[in-house]
């Protein structure tokens, strides 16, 4: 039996509605985590956004060198320029904009890079980097989607739900940047990538194997909402302890 459909969100693409259509569970996991949800409504505390948003700038330093890998990975002049531009808009927009947004959480940029590492920011940059190292730019393009298309989802169905507070929601601006036309487009401009890859480089005689990625960079990304939730959790033990 065919697996339902979960959204009709880019269904003019080929692989990334398959892949996604492909690994149900390990998809509603992630894009309807409760992290998401609490972003929705407003009541995530506080504290699991600081702690996400110091984890995410790390994040986006290992994403930078995976641009990086793809450049070396590429076979073609024009992938090598789209793999470029994808590391320079990290390093020269998107760390500037990262920066720039949480500062009004209280987190200045050599606080964040002076983090250690969670286990979750680990877990799923290591994990795009050695399916880039083994594998080919489809591989590690598919490792990335579910962060890069992922959150375009996310934007998009957040900011399309009549349930979703925007009205003195504190993560409003969130919610709005990964559903305004800016970040569509990079999510688009990655769909299209993953099309034109699968048809010169396999056709679907991959697609097992690349839903296999797929399905565990998806787990991995629930595991880094759920990484910021649990930041509460610690947050309020220490607390405790404390007080004791």
């Amino acid at each position: 039996m065919a697996p339902a459909r979960l959204s009709h969100y880019l269904p003019d693409f080929q692989l990334y509605p398959q892949l996604r259509d492909s690994v149900t569970e390990a998809w509603r996991a992630y894009v309807e985590h409760p992290f998401v949800a609490r972003l929705a409504d407003g009541t995530l505390p506080e504290a699991c956004f600081r702690y996400y948003l110091g984890q995410d700038y790390l994040f986006l330093i290992h994403f930078a060198r995976a641009y990086a890998l793809a450049a070396y990975k590429a076979d073609s002049l024009a992938d090598i320029r789209t793999a470029a531009a994808g590391m320079a808009a990290i390093l020269d927009t998107e760390i500037e904009l990262h920066v720039n947004y949480s500062a009004v959480w209280g987190l200045d940029e050599d606080e964040m890079e002076a983090l250690p590492e969670a286990t979750a920011t680990m877990a799923y940059t290591r994990y795009v980097l050695e399916k880039g190292l083994q594998g080919d730019l489809l591989d590690l393009y598919v490792a990335l989607a579910p962060c890069v298309i992922g959150y375009g989802e996310i934007g998009a169905r957040l900011a399309a739900d009549a349930d979703t507070k925007m009205e003195g929601n504190p993560y409003a601006s969130w919610i709005a940047m990964y559903a305004g036309d800016e970040y569509q487009e990079v999510a688009r401009a990655h769909a299209e990538a993953l099309d034109r890859l699968w048809q010169d480089r396999a056709g679907g005689t991959r697609l097992h194997s690349l839903t296999a990625t797929f399905e565990q960079a998806t787990r991995l990304e629930a595991d880094f909402w759920q990484m910021g939730l649990d930041a509460a959790a610690a947050e309020t033990d220490a607390g405790e302890t404390e007080a004791d």
